[in-house]
């Protein structure tokens, strides 16, 4: 039986900042890429995090202790839900466009349905069906665009593909969790071991990058991600996976690749060619088709 959704006006104004934030971060992603290897951007985004979430902790007087005993549970949280998306949605970032990767990260609704029928034996829907077709056609949209483009494309989108699938078995694990923790201190937690992990790869696989600073716009890729994506955008989306159902929670990101793409014709200059339109389209009808039993089930509130 699906979860009625109940969010109240104040998760409805974080939910639309969370959609516009992560959206705008897409091409914001892209010029930080292109100043610094993936993972020396990725680990300095979070160095400058990590304060911004202990001062908010701070602030709130939220401990960020987790007992011993649930240790374990945190590093599996931490991995799926946020190590292994940075790594591998970072790598993608640097051979797609940031519009194309938008569309591609937003299929994670239509996983998280997926693994719900595999392994939790939740029941699927006519509607689930025409949305998993959707998101299939939108796939095999954008892989065709890649069949022709430069070496290295097609695997920039198995990456992605992969990581918005293990987000979505995140989604799964954070809203089964038995974790008692503040899920600030689950989103503290998470970006500290991401940190530890970033780290680790840029310093044996980026230290020959290591010649020059950023520029300007790198700094500012930096500065956008530490506060606004870590130290907002990450601790929102954790509260909105908790009170939601997983496949209901989607509902953060429908509009994410919308905003995704046009961020980057503006920003960036992007211009997508057709099949990136119809396979934008065919994500969208995916997502909502994956969530509509979950709108029926109740109203919104």
């Amino acid at each position: 039986m699906n979860e009625p959704l109940r969010l109240s006006p104040r998760d409805l104004w974080l939910l639309a900042l969370l959609t516009l934030s992560w959206g705008v971060n897409w091409p914001i992603m892209k010029v930080g890429v292109n100043e610094l290897a993936p993972m020396s951007f990725r680990a300095l985004t979070m160095v400058g995090g990590l304060p911004a979430l202990a001062l908010i902790a701070r602030v709130g007087g939220v401990s960020l202790r987790v007992p011993r005993e649930e240790r374990g549970e945190l590093l599996v949280l931490a991995l799926t839900n946020m190590v292994l998306w940075i790594v591998l949605s970072i790598y993608a970032l640097k051979l797609l466009s940031s519009g194309r990767a938008a569309i591609l990260a937003y299929t994670m609704p239509v996983w998280t349905a997926l693994i719900g029928i595999a392994v939790y034996g939740e029941h699927p829907s006519k509607q689930l069906w025409i949305g998993v077709g959707a998101a299939a056609l939108g796939v095999l949209l954008l892989l065709g665009g890649e069949i022709g483009a430069i070496a290295g494309r097609p695997l920039g989108m198995l990456l992605m593909l992969t990581a918005a699938a293990i987000w979505g078995l995140g989604t799964h694990l954070m809203r089964r969790r038995r974790l008692r923790a503040h899920i600030l201190a689950i989103t503290f937690w998470s970006v500290a071991i991401g940190l530890v992990v970033c780290g680790g790869l840029a310093l044996v696989f980026e230290r020959d990058s290591w010649t020059r600073a950023p520029g300007a716009a790198g700094w500012g890729a930096i500065a956008y991600n530490a506060v606004v994506v870590f130290g907002f955008a990450q601790l929102v989306w954790f509260r909105l996976v908790t009170i939601l159902p997983p496949v209901a929670s989607g509902l953060s990101v429908m509009l994410i690749p919308v905003i995704g793409l046009f961020s980057g014709i503006a920003m960036l200059g992007e211009r997508p060619g057709w099949q990136d339109w119809i396979a934008l389209v065919a994500v969208l009808v995916a997502m909502g088709s994956v969530l509509l039993p979950a709108r029926q089930a109740g109203a919104m509130r």
